[in-house]
């Protein structure tokens, strides 16, 4: 009636944390499903997939800016999958909401809470495709971050308030006659929609002497899209763009210390891969990075991946 999951990940400094730890009820009714525990929400589409099957090194910058990379959940999921020919799922989830956009609180209760829908289905026999939508709301106290003020100054900064993400995706893949061995392809594409209202404190740590606390708004967005093709047996090669906007940001009395910003982060990305078993893969990726203004990083990346062990089938 049971199952459940541990997976710890080690870092390079020497720590050992718990990625996911949960329990999954197997034996409800009318196709329910519920996990409770911490585990990846199944916010967006690649919210849910472990960093190994990811599709480039790291995670688009739309998660980096607005999930923290990936939006983990300590609370409960139920999710419902319908008896239907064209695949319909609903899932709903409640946490502590500790995760970014979040942060901890000092009080009981539910501090977010996740919605989503997926529709998906096939067209023929070679293609397949699933779509979505999601919705966060979470709350954050003084949560912490930093920008240069008119001054030049390193101003720390202090946000408490509501944080609203929103997120569409989309996945295409084609198979010739749903044949994924020799060659495949898939599109994958996910569009980012963040607002933030609350309180902002300028000067939060009081190294400046000018702290001051005002009302704070902010409408954000971004997006990423990838391709990715397995051109012959075990090897594949994909490319990748993403994009921030930063939207419009309204400081309130804070506008006299802070500019709202213009620039608009972007990368691009290009990798090629080696598969050849389902337990390890060699990767190369170069990227060029350009999330600072005036600034261009040129990254280069080689990533080897081992599966050691029995391990579940990954998510369409």
């Amino acid at each position: 009636m049971f199952a459940g999951n541990l997976i710890v990940s080690l870092t390079p400094e020497n720590t050992v944390s718990v990625e996911e730890a949960y329990g999954i009820y197997t034996a409800a009714p009318y196709g329910l499903v519920p996990k409770f525990g911490r585990f990846f929400s199944g916010l967006g589409y690649m919210n849910e997939q472990h960093q190994h099957a990811w599709d480039f090194v790291d995670a688009p910058l739309a998660y980096q800016a607005f999930l923290g990379t990936q939006y983990s959940n300590d609370g409960l999921q139920l999710k419902w999958v319908g008896p239907t020919d064209q695949f319909l799922e609903f899932g709903a989830e409640v946490g502590n909401g500790e995760s970014f956009p979040g942060t901890s609180r000092n009080k009981n209760g539910v501090g977010s809470g996740v919605v989503y829908a997926h529709t998906g289905g096939d067209i023929g026999a070679s293609q397949s495709w699933r779509a979505g939508v999601s919705y966060l709301q979470t709350r954050a106290h003084d949560r912490g971050d930093a920008q240069i003020d008119f001054a030049g100054n390193n101003a720390q900064l202090a946000f408490s308030g509501t944080s609203h993400v929103a997120v569409t995706d989309f996945v295409w893949k084609y198979a010739p006659n749903g044949n994924a061995m020799q060659t495949n392809f898939k599109l994958q594409g996910e569009y980012f929609w963040r607002r933030e209202n609350g309180e902002l404190t300028y000067d939060a740590d009081g190294a400046l002497g000018r702290t001051q606390t005002s009302a704070y708004t902010s409408d954000q967005t971004g997006w990423y899209l990838q391709g990715v093709y397995q051109f012959m047996p075990y090897w594949r090669a994909g490319a990748r763009y993403d994009r921030l906007d930063p939207g419009h940001i309204d400081y309130g009395s804070n506008a006299s210390f802070l500019a709202a910003p213009a620039f608009h982060p972007e990368r691009y990305t290009l990798m090629l891969d080696y598969t050849p078993s389902e337990f390890s893969r060699i990767r190369l990726q170069v990227a060029q990075s350009k999330t600072q203004s005036g600034v261009t990083d040129n990254q280069l990346f080689l990533q080897y991946i081992l599966t050691m062990g029995a391990h579940g089938a990954h998510k369409f």
